[in-house]
């Protein structure tokens, strides 16, 4: 069964009352543009009830409480990664570790940021810092880290996250070492000056538009790249300003949607962001917010490939533009924890809980740089 949008009151839109998108063009003025109502499924509303009790599971945690942290059996039992995110493992370690952590310049801090995100793996990137001792493209030597990579591989340890597919990029480069064609892909980008472009973007899509000129490179990975180059200080873009779905958004979308009123899933993913306040309150959700900081269209993109497989199990009669039916990713708690820390340009670090204000918590502890909140679970 598929309804129109609803409104803040719970009213339904008709043609006569159409929804307005907002978008920005790059200089930031608001530009209204009237589309027909989308058609929403009842998993729209499972959408929003999976944000909120995921974040629930992130504050449950960070506040020092003890399993169980979710009566959801499905949230429970699966691997699901944060409503924020900024909040993950995989992009707190990025951001405290990768980027805060060495030269500041925009050429090392790019080159950092790609060379831990072309394999996704904090493994992979301490396996190169202990080796190398701290990564710095003045000291790169392409044969050094094929050499240290291709022993990883010789003794069966795996140098990729399981996250997403990359491409191998033989055709672009000639190797059939797929890390070879990656650090020679950083190479050439290193040569092209792109951090130096990158920096001087005066806007999100541009700079996303000048990775994805390049090989391997397409609309998923070079949104992800820029997402992550975007959380230091070599530019400063709106995380609201610009988005590209995913495989797994554009499944999640169209299990939500039956019609999409004229819109495309981009703009499905803005105007969600942009109604998020009114949706939580239509369906009676208490929203936890990043401690003052919305959900970013970045954010509702991975919700909804999130959503995508929560609905497998939840709403498995409902099909997107897939035919997968399992999760294959169980939770498994992390003994390895977690110092969170956001982006300083967040102005929201100084907001996070310090261990002595959750005394339950027994595997909090002080950090020897600081008192972020280290938590165990991801």
């Amino acid at each position: 069964m598929s309804r129109p949008f609803l409104d803040g009151q719970g009213a339904s839109s008709s043609a006569g009352n159409q929804l307005s998108l907002f978008q920005r063009n790059q200089r930031e003025k608001v530009v209204f543009e009237t589309m027909l109502p989308a058609c929403g499924t009842l998993v729209y509303d499972t959408y929003w009830r999976f944000a909120a009790e995921r974040q629930e599971v992130f504050f449950r945690k960070l506040e020092g409480d003890t399993p169980p942290w979710t009566e959801d059996s499905t949230i429970a039992r699966y691997k699901f990664t944060n409503a924020y995110r900024a909040s993950d493992r995989v992009s707190q370690y990025l951001i405290r570790h990768v980027i805060y952590e060495g030269d500041q310049t925009p050429e090392e801090v790019f080159f950092r940021t790609l060379l831990y995100k072309l394999f996704n793996k904090i493994e992979t990137w301490e396996l190169l810092n202990n080796r190398l001792g701290p990564v710095a493209y003045e000291d790169f030597r392409y044969d050094r880290y094929d050499e240290i990579l291709t022993a990883a591989l010789s003794s069966k340890t795996r140098i990729y996250s399981a996250a997403y597919m990359m491409p191998s990029g033989n055709r672009s480069f000639g190797h059939q070492a797929k890390h070879r064609n990656h650090l020679k892909l950083l190479e050439l980008m290193m040569k092209d000056e792109v951090p130096k472009r990158i920096s001087d973007a005066p806007s999100m899509s541009e700079a996303f538009e000048i990775l994805r000129s390049y090989p391997m490179v397409g609309n998923f990975l070079g949104y992800q790249f820029v997402t992550d180059l975007n959380y230091s200080e070599m530019c400063n873009f709106s995380e609201m300003e610009f988005v590209i779905p995913g495989p797994g958004a554009l499944d999640g979308i169209h299990k939500c949607f039956t019609d999409l009123g004229g819109l495309n899933e981009a703009e499905i993913i803005r105007l969600v962001a942009d109604r998020q306040e009114l949706e939580f309150k239509r369906l009676g959700l208490e929203f936890r917010t990043l401690w003052g900081r919305d959900l970013q269209q970045i954010d509702c993109q991975n919700l909804f490939c999130e959503l995508s497989k929560y609905a497998r199990i939840v709403h498995p009669d409902i099909r997107g533009v897939n035919d997968r039916t399992r999760i294959k990713q169980l939770y498994r708690p992390s003994a390895r924890p977690i110092d969170y820390w956001f982006p300083p340009k967040w102005e929201i670090n100084h907001l996070l809980p310090k261990p002595e204000q959750s005394p339950r918590n027994p595997t909090l502890f002080k950090n020897p740089k600081g008192d972020r909140y280290c938590d165990s679970e991801s």
